[in-house]
């Protein structure tokens, strides 16, 4: 049965108003994906959308939520993301539009736009961090950089560093997993193990130091291309806008240049 907008009864979603989109859009977002149905009383195919949307919604509770918001009540948001015609769909996680579709849509065509957002199964298994997880999770998406990386890290600490060379050697495009593999190779070197001690420490600043000297101090290319990918995994680590990478950087360049 439908209400008098055009939504399923007892499915009852989210209004959203200029004043509490941020609220519930875009700080919800990072929590679960939500999907913002823009839409208005006057526009027939949005009534038509409308409970497609909310039925398949509904079928996956718990894991997406849906927001509607109308276009003529709320101008300034819907200039904001640039509705032009209704009713027009947008998908968010973490802040930000991640999907999008314009139109009223077929059933089977809504439910695979909601199944896209949803975490995949090596999604839940990298989310889980076991070891067999993880191991499950490379072979449904071999390369996976967060489950190769994750897995790298669990057998380094084990002490099997081959086994984790061979894992990380299949993930590219990881800062961090290259500079795990750097490290790996590294810690043989009796000079750098005060370096990797400090990092275990947690004394970051005196690990990196030591790293970014050891750089400077070698004129051997394969050596320094080895330190130059261990101190870049540490800075991804801390992030782009941490104060200690981005001075780290800076003492990088230096020694490198």
């Amino acid at each position: 049965m439908l209400s008098s907008s055009g939504t399923i009864l007892g499915i009852v979603p989210i209004e959203a108003t200029e004043a509490t989109f941020d609220r519930d859009v875009l700080q919800r977002s990072h929590e679960l994906p939500v999907v913002v149905d823009f839409w208005a009383e006057w526009c027939g195919p949005c009534r038509a959308l409308g409970p497609v949307i909310e039925k398949a919604v509904a079928e996956r509770a718990g894991q997406v939520e849906l927001v509607k918001l109308d276009t003529d009540a709320n101008p300034r948001i819907s200039a904001a993301f640039r509705i032009q015609s209704i009713p027009a769909v947008k998908a968010f996680k973490d802040g930000r539009v991640v999907s999008e579709f314009i139109g009223a849509q077929p059933p089977a065509q809504v439910a695979r736009f909601l199944d896209a957002l949803l975490p995949s199964e090596a999604d839940a298994l990298v989310q889980s961090g076991t070891e067999d997880a993880l191991r499950r999770a490379l072979e449904l998406e071999p390369g996976r950089a967060d489950a190769g990386l994750a897995l790298g890290r669990i057998l380094a600490q084990r002490g099997d560093r081959e086994a984790a060379l061979a894992v990380l050697g299949n993930v590219a495009g990881s800062f961090a997993a290259e500079g795990l593999a750097a490290r790996l190779r590294l810690e043989e070197d009796p000079d750098l193990a005060e370096a990797f001690a400090a990092l275990d420490r947690g004394e970051t600043q005196r690990g990196l130091d030591t790293l970014i000297g050891a750089i400077a101090a070698t004129d051997d290319e394969d050596r320094r291309e080895a330190l130059r990918r261990a101190v870049v995994g540490v800075l991804d680590d801390l992030g782009v806008e941490h104060p200690l990478a981005r001075e780290s950087r800076r003492k990088l360049a230096s020694a490198l240049y």
